[in-house]
């Protein structure tokens, strides 16, 4: 693994000329945004939206000879978003996206598949039941209301690339039905949430029920089909956040004043991990912070996440059976801080920021990763382009990180550095 340094600094300046390229851009970018709406009443409306994340990675060592740094662009999200009211207490969600872009599904060799690496499926389908503030339900395919990395989706994360602590069930997943439990942090359940005021704070409640992990009758540890249960409590201490539903942000920016939100989670399904030989359940404990200051007299805005996560999953045994839904237990956290500058460069303002992730597997060795980066944010979570440096031994280069490889026992991280270019947009 030879440390190629002029290589790092090309990166540098390809990156830095890229986000300069862009602040220039101010006199050639329109800055008017319209509206995706069809309203008929108060009650009933249609919007439609989209969103995209893309990504320019080059990784040490990633090359197909295993000795050089990769280059690759790359798709990350491709969504679209359909929501809608159908009644005052009554509304939808229906979101879809492309499955295959991030995980580089790709052709089989030698069958030439046309399209197989940009598959279009289902993301979300809920039906939304709002009463009030206090009292609300929404039922069908939906987050897992956990931990708030997990709430703010890829698209509301203060960093590109949120998702660096080990995944819960319905990450690691791949699939829904017999072996799977659930995609892309969503799964089939109904979920209540609220909120109260106490004392002039704000406190938010969600409980949820999910189906979980499945299994057949010949593989899998869930036989009697057991469900999985998850919820959240978050107080913020502070100004209250106004998010759609149980949703949630890494960073307002600023817009939302001064914030302190103090947070615990988790979930817990009976038989949710292991194999069929050996089963476990699978549980975890999750807290979060979230920490942002509008510094006076126009100063900016200093921001900061932080989360702990303690998991409970298989036996050590259960890594020898082919059917092991097999999971990270252990521990891990993060932690990052940014700066929101106060003037304009262009059309946007930048954002320094660092990061610090690390984990303790059960089953495997302690392993940690640093990371370095600037955000120019142009329309919040609208509009924002980001380029950062990666190094540590979390392994795995894809957004599900490997951890099937990179927990199991014995398993060993190799040290990478990295290096990333990325924009995401929505409408």
């Amino acid at each position: 693994m030879k440390i190629d340094i002029t290589r790092r600094w090309n990166m540098c300046a390809v990156t830095g000329a890229a986000m300069a390229l862009v602040a220039g851009m101010a006199s050639t970018v329109p800055s008017a945004y319209a509206g995706g709406t069809i309203k008929v009443d108060d009650d009933k409306f249609i919007s439609v939206g989209m969103g995209t994340r893309l990504s320019f990675n080059a990784v040490e060592d990633g090359s197909a000879s295993g000795a050089q740094y990769s280059n690759s662009f790359g798709v990350n999200n491709a969504r679209i978003y359909i929501n809608g009211g159908i009644h005052k207490y009554v509304k939808f969600a229906f979101n879809t996206e492309c499955f295959n872009c991030a995980v580089g599904g790709g052709n089989v060799a030698g069958t030439n598949t046309f399209g197989s690496n940009a598959n279009i499926g289902l993301l979300d389908a809920i039906g939304q039941f709002e009463f009030n503030e206090l009292v609300n339900f929404w039922i069908g395919r939906t987050l897992v209301p956990t931990e708030r990395g997990e709430l703010n989706g890829p698209f509301y994360h203060a960093v590109f690339d949120g998702f660096r602590t080990p995944f819960n069930q319905a990450d690691f997943s791949g699939n829904f039905g017999a072996g799977g439990a659930g995609l892309y942090g969503r799964d089939n359940g109904a979920v209540f949430f609220g909120k109260i005021h106490p004392g002039g704070t704000h406190l938010q409640y969600v409980a949820s029920v999910f189906t979980g992990l499945q299994s057949s009758a010949t593989a899998g540890p869930n036989q009697r089909n057991s469900l999985k249960y998850a919820g959240r409590l978050t107080w913020n201490l502070l100004n209250d956040e106004s998010n759609p539903g149980y949703y949630t942000s890494g960073t307002y920016y600023g817009t939302a004043g001064d914030i302190l939100a103090l947070a615990v989670g988790g979930e817990y399904q009976n038989a949710g991990s292991g194999s069929l030989a050996n089963k476990s359940i699978f549980g975890s404990v999750v807290t979060d912070l979230l920490f942002e200051k509008v510094l006076p007299n126009n100063n900016g805005v200093f921001t900061v996440n932080a989360e702990f996560k303690r998991y409970w999953a298989q036996d050590v045994a259960a890594f020898g059976n082919a059917d092991c839904f097999c999971m990270f237990s252990g521990t891990s956290w993060t932690g990052y801080a940014l700066y929101l500058f106060p003037q304009e460069v262009g059309i946007g303002r930048f954002q320094p920021y660092g990061r610090y992730t690390g984990l303790n597997s059960q089953f495997a060795g302690a392993r940690n990763e640093f990371e370095l980066g600037m955000n120019y944010v142009i329309a919040g979570h609208n509009a924002r382009i980001s380029t950062y440096w990666r190094t540590g031994n979390i392994g795995g280069t894809s957004t599900f990180n490997g951890q099937n490889l990179n927990y199991a026992p014995g398993s060993t991280g190799q040290h990478v550095d990295s290096f990333h270019v990325a924009l995401q947009m929505q409408y």
